[in-house]
């Protein structure tokens, strides 16, 4: 028997049954439309047969999964196939940025079905805020078929950091110094009737490209918009730090004498591009950027580097461009063989709520550890 409770294997154990089921709706999920055979289930999951049999009947009595045919026999019993229904259920992901609101609904699949733009104050007083967002929720919800008798599992809220993703608490969102100590989640939960997790903006982006490209590479999602962040994926795993607050990307500084930022420091590197962009210089925001990204790579020897945000997507070849120049010409300088890949996300801002949306999706295929934490490794 089988005892391990790691991404790779099953446990025959009562009190695991929802972290195999989770193993088996994964595997499903990762199948696609072309489903999966019970044998298999068992062959990749470490499951014996029997606990596989019992696990996808309660799936499909769920609604969770279904058949999909049946394999050719090889000389036995043809296998039947089965596959997730993707729109058994569905997430809700919200963006909230500093001045305006994206929500998404995401079917089990994580496939977005819906998707609506709102215009949002995130400095207006915390009951607008909430008004707006529970708009939205109601809002994108209707705007999908089938979702009357379909289950949502829950909003993911994703925003502008730094704050507490394991208590749902903000923290002094830069510029917005009155949310700070505020408990988003339990109010957001509140005014919507809904389970809720919440993460910072960046985080939600990288967990999001980290599932949909199902790799366990290095790399780190740089969000330039409003602002500047980024979220880290480090041996396959969103990285959040001790104390959450990696990925702070945006107030590195740079120059010691540069000018005031919105964090109380100077010369960080938000306020240098943001600066730039303010003037209409391109060329020097992704410079700047470029430069910023040139010590995330000599920091930490990722993989590769993925750019987003609306002004990336506004300029998108300048930024890649200029992006691509510094970081090349460090590689040049250190004498790398290869300098690390910069590509874009694309979308502007939606990768936001649509990681956000994962934020809700990804522990029901046990992409997770505790509330709100994602595990990428399989």
């Amino acid at each position: 028997m089988n005892r391990s409770t790691s991404r790779s294997g099953g446990a025959n154990l009562p009190a695991l049954r929802h972290h195999n089921a989770s193993l088996v709706l994964d595997l499903l999920r990762v199948a696609g439309e072309q489903g999966i055979s019970r044998l298999e289930l068992a062959e990749r999951t470490g499951l014996t047969p029997q606990a596989v049999s019992k696990i996808t009947a309660r799936l499909r009595a769920e609604g969770l999964a279904a058949e999909a045919g049946r394999l050719a026999s090889t000389g036995g019993k043809p296998r039947t196939v089965l596959r997730l229904v993707p729109d058994a259920g569905y997430a809700v992901g919200l963006h909230l940025d500093r001045d305006e609101l994206t929500a998404v609904l995401a079917d089990l699949a994580g496939t977005t079905v819906a998707t609506r733009a709102f215009p949002l104050d995130l400095g207006a007083p915390a009951a607008d805020v909430l008004a707006t967002a529970a708009h939205a929720v109601k809002t994108v919800r209707a705007a999908a078929p089938r979702t009357g008798d379909r289950q949502v599992f829950g909003v993911g809220a994703a925003l502008p950091g730094p704050l507490d993703h394991r208590s749902g608490v903000l923290h002094r969102v830069t510029g917005f110094p009155q949310w700070d100590g505020y408990p988003l989640r339990e109010a957001l939960a509140a005014h919507t009737g809904l389970p809720v997790v919440l993460d910072k903006d960046t985080n939600a982006a990288a967990l999001g490209l980290a599932l949909r490209e199902r790799a366990d590479a290095d790399f780190a999602y740089l969000h330039l918009g409003t602002g500047l962040g980024a979220g880290l994926v480090l041996g396959g795993a969103l990285h959040r730090g001790a104390r959450t607050g990696a990925g702070e990307f945006g107030h590195q500084t740079l120059q010691l004498d540069g000018p005031p930022c919105g964090c109380g420091g100077r010369g960080c590197i938000e306020a240098l591009c943001l600066s730039a962009v303010a003037r209409g210089d391109v060329a020097e925001a992704a410079r700047v950027l470029g430069a910023g990204v040139a010590n995330l790579v000599g920091l930490l020897d990722i993989d590769r580097v993925v750019l987003g945000g609306r002004t990336v997507a506004a300029h998108e070849h300048a930024y890649l461009s200029g992006v691509r120049e510094v970081v090349e010409e460090r590689a040049r300088r250190e004498g790398v063989p290869a300098a690390v890949p910069v590509t874009v996300a694309g979308g502007g801002d939606r990768p936001v709520a649509e990681g956000a949306a994962q934020l809700v999706l990804a522990p029901l295929f046990g992409r997770a550890g505790e509330a709100g934490e994602w595990d990428g490794q399989s």
